[in-house]
């Protein structure tokens, strides 16, 4: 077998603003370095109605409403002979019923398939649960980021144990920092600083943290909620800003105006550092149980902070053993109490994340690349040997089989010429 030269991932892609773009571009990036050799590109999901000024390295972008867009990336990726595909997979980035367009690229490539599923439904609908069970059928390998997903597979889904493997997110390889140099850049110098990042959106769970602050401040007056990023896209098309203004509009009815603080931006993963890098307590206080993967959790729970978060499936594996603080959904009383003890007990709050920042260092994104060049590998001899075994099945039964033809009439004449090698690859 030929050694790996070209690498495509599919999924949304920076700088559209969501998980699955950074995830997608991190991942990547990361593989990229860790093997400079190989030939990687992404090829981006678009929202309907949006325009996105992508990097070099997004070579096609998919109009997740338009079938045919789907038809013409597999006949590029085809003609490009590209050794493998990385899927990104999030049944809301992909057009059709649950997100089965995408099955019109897959169904169609002629090279291996690794699916990262970044949601895995324990009671999902009919037609997410057939969508999931397509994926199975056609990728060589299947993997998630938590031990729920690999056992959600097996029992809901009935995907061959041999199929699954469990990647955490990716992190940044990041030193262990003390949070005073950070604070002082940012402004924040005489506080103690609690933070939220991510998109903005009800489940979230931003309420619940700003119920929580009275009593937080009862303990350390001088302590200040700070809540980064920008409201979801998906929210202000159909809702505009009247999420971030109830929230603003809590925090008015709580007389705390002076200790929670919106940043209504989407920061660069420098900023982010920087932001995370200020904080004495990270809080992801989410709603939902059914969170399989959390970023900014990953991204925190790496630079070594005390993590206070309810008890999503995410969050249940990476911040046990005495590595972080779980509380129940929707209990502002215990959040609060959970942060104040760690703001108050400097020395409880340097060991849970002494505790984080060693158990993490297995999760940087140059670990994560390895992992994830070792599951295509994975893949690409699963397929190979599937593929000889199909041959030789088709020989005895059919002698004068001929495969058919690659069609070609979709791609875009650049496509066309890069593939055939009338441009520099």
């Amino acid at each position: 077998m030929a050694p790996l030269s070209r690498l495509a991932f599919i999924g949304n892609s920076l700088p559209r603003r969501c998980g699955i773009a950074t995830f997608t571009t991190d991942l990547q990036q990361a593989t990229a370095a860790w093997r400079p050799k190989l030939k990687t590109s992404i090829v981006a999901m678009t929202d309907q109605g949006q325009d996105y000024d992508y990097p070099s390295s997004v070579q096609l972008q998919i109009r997740e409403e338009r079938i045919e867009d789907y038809v013409r990336a597999a006949d590029f990726l085809n003609v490009s002979q590209f050794d493998a595909v990385s899927l990104q997979h999030e049944f809301g980035i992909f057009g059709g019923e649950a997100g089965s367009h995408i099955m019109a690229l897959l169904s169609r490539l002629t090279m291996p398939i690794v699916t990262t599923l970044h949601t895995v439904l324990s009671k999902p609908i009919a037609a997410q649960r057939g969508m999931l069970e397509r994926l199975g059928d056609v990728s060589s390998r299947i993997v998630v980021m938590a031990e729920k997903g690999r056992e959600l597979l097996q029992t809901v889904y009935r995907v061959p144990p041999d199929k699954i493997e469990v990647i955490p997110h990716g992190i940044p390889g990041f030193a262990f920092l003390e949070p005073d140099q950070a604070k002082a850049k940012l402004g924040f110098g005489d506080k103690a600083v609690i933070l939220t990042f991510g998109l903005l959106s009800p489940s979230k769970g931003i309420e619940v943290m700003i119920d929580a602050m009275p009593s937080i401040l009862e303990s350390r007056p001088n302590a200040v909620y700070v809540v980064l990023g920008a409201t979801h896209p998906n929210l202000v098309r159909h809702q505009g800003e009247a999420y971030r203004e109830s929230l603003m509009a809590r925090v008015r009815g709580l007389n705390i105006e002076d200790h929670v603080v919106f940043l209504d931006r989407f920061v660069d993963k420098t900023t982010l550092l920087a932001f995370i890098s200020m904080c004495d307590v990270y809080v992801t206080p989410y709603l939902n149980e059914a969170q399989m993967t959390s970023g900014t959790l990953a991204y925190s729970f790496g630079l070594g902070k005390a993590v206070v978060s309810t008890p999503y499936w995410h969050a249940r594996e990476l911040l046990a053993d005495g590595r972080g603080t779980l509380v129940p959904f929707g209990d502002a009383i215990a959040t609060g109490n959970a942060i104040a003890g760690l703001l108050v007990d400097d020395a409880h709050r340097l060991a849970v994340r002494e505790r984080a920042y060693a158990s993490s260092r297995s999760m940087t994104w140059e670990r994560t690349a390895e992992r994830y060049l070792a599951a295509v590998e994975f893949a690409r001899l699963r397929y190979r040997i599937r593929a000889i075994a199909g041959l030789s099945h088709r020989a005895r039964s059919n002698e004068n089989y001929i495969p058919p033809q690659l069609r070609t009439d979709y791609l875009h004449p650049r496509a066309t010429a890069r593939a055939s090698g009338r441009f520099d690859r």
